[in-house]
């Protein structure tokens, strides 16, 4: 049996979908499951590209994005170390369609296309799983096409900070660079925007990482800067 790195171990235990699989089933994702690692910046999986199965983010910080259109490229989202993302690329007998780039140092786990379809045939606790992971994404799509549309910067912003996209934490380990990237705005744009939620007790700056103080306020703030 391959033996797996700790941390690797662990993750793969914590699943809520991993306890109730047959040993043989436990035994296969053990054996299978592959790391892969990335510098900041590196495209580490490129749009076009064959998808190899479904990932989660060990360490780090992914940002998916758009292949560049008349010389301009979009983000999608963030995705933060302990989350999966891809489950919409491997489901689909295509390429990929959009960037996997590393805003930090970041290692990923796949869990490659005949074992994820495995589950898929064989486990209702993963695909409960993979339901209520697909419905975030869409909330989290929606929400991010209606304020490109409609909202303001300031929302904007805001809203990139909500539980909406970091459900697991509200002290992010994110740099105003990495927000504005995220955001598609300058890191000047984002750090005034960043200030006056710090004025108003929202949130809390300390060597460019953000921390969310009142989740409260910054629910009525977004509802106070929604485009009526």
């Amino acid at each position: 049996m391959l033996c797996l790195a700790p941390h690797v171990q662990r993750f793969i235990t914590a699943q809520p979908w991993f306890a109730g699989l047959p040993a043989t089933m436990q035994e296969r994702v053990r054996a299978e499951v592959f790391e892969e690692s990335g510098d900041k910046g590196e495209v580490m999986m490129p749009a076009g590209s064959a998808v190899q199965g479904w990932h989660a983010v060990l360490s780090g910080l992914v940002m998916l994005q758009s292949p560049a259109s008349r010389g301009r490229s979009s983000a999608f989202i963030g995705v933060p170390d302990g989350e999966w993302f891809g489950e919409g690329s491997a489901m689909k007998p295509e390429p990929r369609r959009y960037h996997v780039v590393a805003l930090r140092p970041t290692r990923l786990m796949c869990l490659p296309l005949p074992v994820f379809a495995a589950l898929r045939e064989s486990s209702l606790a993963f695909n409960q799983f993979l339901v209520l992971h697909l419905n975030m994404r869409l909330g989290q799509a929606m929400s991010i096409i209606e304020a490109g549309r409609t909202q303001t910067t300031e929302h904007r912003v805001a809203l990139y900070l909500s539980r909406l996209f970091w459900p697991s934490t509200r002290r992010l380990n994110l740099t105003q660079d990495e927000l504005g990237q995220l955001v598609g705005l300058s890191r000047q744009t984002v750090n005034r925007v960043l200030r006056s939620l710090e004025g108003m007790g929202i949130v809390s700056l300390d060597f460019g990482k953000v921390a969310i103080v009142d989740d409260d306020a910054l629910g009525a703030y977004l509802a106070a800067t929604a485009a009526a």
